[in-house]
């Protein structure tokens, strides 16, 4: 019996069907390998599913035979994760429209992918000003040193100084590509793509030899929205493919940051009406940025990959502790007054996933902690 990752690779491949599409196919039929499977009749009792649509399924289904399928493309294309494998990102899968197939190369971290290592998307204009590129390069790599993942999409420009600040302090990042991620673009960022292969990762949707394409590049930009906690918008003019990602990332629930300059200043023009519509202002001190994304500055040292310390010890002036059932209290005591996401909660708990969801309900209900977009909790 085929698995459901087969299906939903080959689902991938009928045009008109994308994400959307493919999570209302599953919750109709339970599973994409019935949805497979299904009637044109029953296909088209499905939101979205009209007769052109379900034409060009039937057609395309004649023409795929799952398994044979499937050996062709692992020939090509070995490494991809679907929202059927355990290893798919976390964050990614929390989005209204996550990606039927994402394509990987380089070195996987499991934590990362479940949503415990944090993620910072830094995204900005491919011609950036010396204040920005100081400023992106500045953050990045303070990031990186405190155990930040740092996500951008490789482009000239802003995209290309986070990567390469985060690198240079030993730090680890994702570049998400709107090509194949065996095709380097721009081509003059080839040691820049080995670098990354070397201590991150290259993601995409598209599959291997897919060439550059300005469609696809925002289609790319949720993908960095949807990886990351929040982005960090550094430079940006009001028709920056930055803003998209930021408006994604608003969209999802994520923390917005602008960089602030002169008004006077065209390239940051899409920086200040992100601020005026109500991204957080990037501060000039770095310690209140950690704080802000939820990390307790640290002392450096060497184990640059090591996850930040996130901020738990209660205020002196804070009431005292609720009168709370002891596994409630566990659950309590851990969760910080800043965001904190739930795989997080679990690992300091040291209870089980259903204890610490029930928990934490409860406590919600008590008026105790609530609840935040991306499965984030803090105490009120």
């Amino acid at each position: 019996m085929l698995e459901e990752r087969t299906f939903w690779l080959v689902w991938s491949q009928i045009s008109g069907v994308g994400p959307i599409l493919l999570k209302r196919l599953q919750q109709h039929f339970g599973t994409l390998a019935a949805a497979w499977e299904a009637t044109p009749a029953k296909l088209r009792q499905v939101e979205g599913f009209g007769a052109k649509t379900v034409e060009a399924v039937v057609g395309k289904r004649s023409q795929i035979d799952p398994e044979k399928f499937l050996q062709q493309h692992l020939q090509k294309n070995p490494d991809f994760w679907t929202p059927a494998d355990a290893e798919y990102p976390r964050l990614m899968l929390e989005t209204p429209n996550p990606p039927a197939v994402m394509y990987y190369r380089g070195k996987v971290q499991p934590q990362e992918n479940q949503g415990i290592t944090p993620t910072v998307g830094i995204v900005g204009t491919r011609n950036p000003s010396e204040y920005g590129i100081r400023w992106t390069r500045r953050i990045s790599a303070a990031l990186a040193k405190q155990g930040f993942t740092i996500v951008s999409g490789m482009a000239d420009g802003i995209d290309t100084e986070a990567h390469r600040a985060c690198l240079e302090v030993g730090g680890r990042t994702l570049a998400v590509f709107g090509t194949g991620v065996d095709v380097v673009y721009p081509s003059h960022n080839r040691n820049l793509y080995e670098q990354i292969l070397s201590n991150g990762l290259v993601l995409s949707e598209y599959s291997a030899g897919t060439p550059p394409d300005r469609t696809r590049f925002p289609a790319r930009n949720r993908i960095i929205a949807g990886l990351s906690r929040a982005v960090l918008v550094m430079e940006a003019p009001k028709k920056s493919g930055a803003l998209i990602t930021a408006q994604v990332a608003n969209d999802f629930g994520r923390n917005v940051y602008a960089l602030s300059a002169r008004n006077d200043d065209y390239n940051f023009h899409g920086c200040l009406n992100l601020l005026v519509q109500g991204a957080k202002p990037i501060p000039i001190e770095l310690d209140e940025l950690l704080k802000m994304l939820g990390a307790t500055p640290i002392k450096e040292t060497e184990n640059l990959g090591s996850l930040p310390l996130f901020a738990q010890d209660l205020p002196s002036n804070q009431p005292p502790l609720p009168d709370l059932e002891p596994e409630l209290k566990q659950v309590f005591l851990v969760v910080s007054s800043e965001a904190m996401p739930f795989d997080l909660i679990i690992q300091k708990a040291g209870l089980a996933a259903g204890s610490v969801s029930s928990a934490l309900l409860q406590l919600e209900l008590m008026g105790l902690v609530t609840q935040l977009p991306g499965m984030r909790y803090q105490r009120c």
